[in-house]
């Protein structure tokens, strides 16, 4: 591993959840597409994408900065996958693992961008 994201353990444990949420709207309905998968799959891609973008040759202010990013993208797929349990899209046991390792991942971020103050 070369790159200074790639030895965070939020950032691997991103990608862990973005890959899990390709995997859950392979079955979403195809009326979603352009919708809710999209955006669900859209908001877990950028918790990595900003972790990565904002380690390498930033400042810590920025790197804190980008952090911010990653916390709402996070946020964005804790409410994306409200809106596929309402809709019963999402069943409850996938809706739990998910919200809890989207909650373990918004932690390491809060924690990490307070150790870049």
């Amino acid at each position: 591993m070369s790159f200074k994201f790639e030895r965070l353990e939020v950032w691997q444990k991103a990608i862990g959840l973005s890959f899990c949420i390709h995997k859950l709207t392979r079955d979403f309905p195809k009326e979603e597409l352009y919708i809710l998968t999209s955006q669900i799959k859209r908001a877990a891609d950028s918790i990595a994408l900003n972790i990565a973008e904002g380690s390498t040759g930033q400042t810590n202010g920025e790197f804190s900065q980008f952090i911010g990013y990653a916390l709402r993208s996070a946020i964005e797929v804790v409410s994306c996958l409200y809106l596929g349990k309402e809709r019963r899209i999402i069943n409850e046991d996938k809706f739990q693992e998910l919200y809890l390792e989207t909650e373990i991942i918004v932690r390491m971020l809060q924690a990490l961008r307070n150790s870049l103050h």
